[in-house]
C-alpha cells in the first residue's frame, strides 16, 4: 500500500491504514449543463463511459480485489444506475440514501444560466449561500441533510465505502472536512466522475482529505 494511504502512527481495524471513504460524482447527464438538482435525468453514454473509466482499475481487480466493502448512492438515476451496476459486478452491498440527493433548485430546475433573469443570477453568484432561487431548497437545509448522511456513514460498519453522489454533496463534505467557509464551496471544482478520498481517524482526531480530482492510489 503506498505511503499516501498509511500515515505514520495510524492504527487500523484491518490493514494499518484506518477507515477510508471514497466519494465520486456522477458522469455526464442527458439535458446538458443546467441547474439540475431534483430533476432526474439519466446518464448519457459519455457519462457511463466516464464512470466506468474512473473505476476500471478497481473493477479489473475483481470481486474481493477492489478497495471498497460497500457502495452507497443518491437515489437519482445519474448516480444509482451506475452504483447498481458496480455493486453487482463487485458483489458488494448497495444502499441508497435520500439525504445524498443534490440541492433542489426550484424554478431554476432544468434551465441553463443564460435562460435565467440576470438580476437573480447575479444575486446567486454574489451570495450563493444567502440567496436561494425561487422555490429552491435553502442551502442550510441542504447542508444539514447532507451532513446527517455523513454522520450515518461515519457510524456505519463499512471500513471503506464508495459514495456515488453529486457535485454539491461532494463540496459540502469536503468543505466540512477542511473546515472551509461555506462561501468558498463553489470554488471547489468537482468535474464529472471526479473521485475524492477521505481518511477517518480510528481513535480521536478529525477526518482528513487524502486525494481529490483523480482516481486515488490503490
Amino acid at each position: 500500500m503506498p505511503a499516501v494511504d498509511s500515515a505514520p502512527g495510524d492504527l487500523s481495524n484491518a490493514a494499518g491504514r484506518g477507515r477510508l471513504v471514497d466519494l465520486m460524482r456522477h458522469g455526464d447527464t442527458e439535458g446538458g449543463a443546467c441547474f439540475r438538482g431534483s430533476r432526474d435525468d439519466p446518464l448519457t453514454e459519455l457519462g457511463w463511459s466516464q464512470l466506468r473509466s474512473a473505476t476500471a482499475e478497481d473493477v479489473d481487480a475483481g470481486v474481493g480485489g477492489a478497495p471498497w466493502d460497500a457502495i452507497i448512492c443518491s437515489p437519482a438515476r445519474r448516480c444509482a444506475g451506475f452504483a447498481t451496476e458496480l455493486a453487482e459486478r463487485l458483489r458488494l452491498p448497495l444502499t441508497c440514501m435520500s439525504e445524498l440527493r443534490e440541492r433542489h433548485f426550484g424554478d431554476w430546475e432544468g434551465h441553463r444560466a443564460a435562460e435565467l433573469p440576470e438580476s437573480e443570477l447575479a444575486a446567486f453568484w454574489a451570495d450563493p449561500i444567502g440567496f436561494s432561487p425561487p422555490g429552491a431548497e435553502e442551502f442550510g437545509g441542504f447542508q444539514g441533510r447532507v451532513l446527517a448522511a455523513w454522520r450515518q456513514i461515519l457510524s456505519g460498519a463499512a471500513a471503506h465505502p464508495l459514495v456515488v453522489t453529486h457535485g454539491g454533496v461532494v463540496r459540502v463534505l469536503v468543505g466540512e472536512v477542511l473546515r472551509m467557509p461555506v462561501e468558498a464551496l463553489l470554488l471547489l471544482e468537482v468535474p464529472h466522475a471526479c473521485r475524492t478520498r477521505i481518511r477517518l481517524p480510528v481513535v480521536g482526531g478529525f477526518p482528513s482529505l487524502v486525494q481529490h480530482g483523480i482516481p486515488p492510489t490503490r
